[in-house]
């Protein structure tokens, strides 16, 4: 199964500031990710480790602190440039002794994971006692990175995997409302729709973005309203955050 268009890796702010801008303006997963992480990740203190790190496109916001990121050896067939200030292993057994970093950050990684409750472990395992871990997951998004996208996690499902990982004082928001995912679907479905075709296809998919391409600005207006007034349902979100402090 191949992917109608590969997602775009998260580049640190500072390469392009307009265009990252930019794109949180129509990438509503991109903008509450960071809305969640950035006050976080400043009140981080001392050794942090970023798992799946991919360009390690938040170290910018861990300046103040000793930051260390990993990633799988494979991380190129992500769509991520290997960077010589990142970690490669296998993506089984993190290469770091017991108790090693003062918190974790985990971003959007776990429904790439083949095993959650391994790699949670693994986690805990490095993290010291009294540690936190931060983290990022989707629920409403398309597949991407296929084959490697194994599944979502509920609020609740979520909350039981850190649990039983050993993790406690489990704190869970929501990522975005249905507004925001019905914009987020429109958007993507009008750039899958205006990308080059050939053939009979074109006939009918450019007529259709022409038809989809207001209603989607429509609704990213919409969304940003209300995101920014706390409106709409967080019963189904873009995603979830959740930070958890090692037991």
């Amino acid at each position: 199964m191949s992917e109608a268009f590969q997602p775009i890796p998260v580049r640190p702010p500072s390469e392009a500031r307009a265009l990252f801008a930019f794109r949180c303006m129509l990438d509503f997963q991109l903008l509450t990710i960071y809305r969640f992480l950035r006050p976080e990740l400043l009140a981080f203190r001392g050794r942090v480790l970023d798992a799946g790190a991919g360009e390690a496109p938040w170290r910018e916001l861990l300046a103040h602190v000793e930051y260390v990121g990993i990633d799988v050896d494979e991380a190129a067939g992500f769509g991520m440039r290997r960077t010589p200030n990142i970690v490669y292993y296998d993506g089984r057994k993190i290469p770091f002794p017991d108790s090693s970093f003062d918190h974790v950050l985990c971003v959007e990684v776990l429904e790439h994971v083949p095993d959650p409750a391994a790699f949670v472990t693994e986690l805990a395992r490095v993290l010291r006692t009294g540690g936190s871990l931060v983290l990022t997951i989707p629920w409403s998004a398309r597949l991407h990175h296929l084959p490697h996208d194994y599944g979502r996690f509920t609020r609740y499902g979520l909350r039981a995997l850190l649990n039983a990982g050993g993790f406690t004082n489990v704190r869970i928001d929501e990522r975005g409302n249905d507004v925001a995912v019905i914009a987020n679907k429109l958007l993507v479905m009008t750039i899958a729709l205006l990308r080059p075709w050939r053939g009979m296809r074109s006939l009918w998919r450019w007529p259709l973005a022409v038809i989809a391409a207001p209603i989607a600005l429509a609704f990213t207006i919409t969304a940003h309203v209300a995101l920014a007034c706390r409106l709409g349902s967080n019963d189904d979100p873009l995603g979830y955050g959740a930070v958890a402090i090692k037991a």
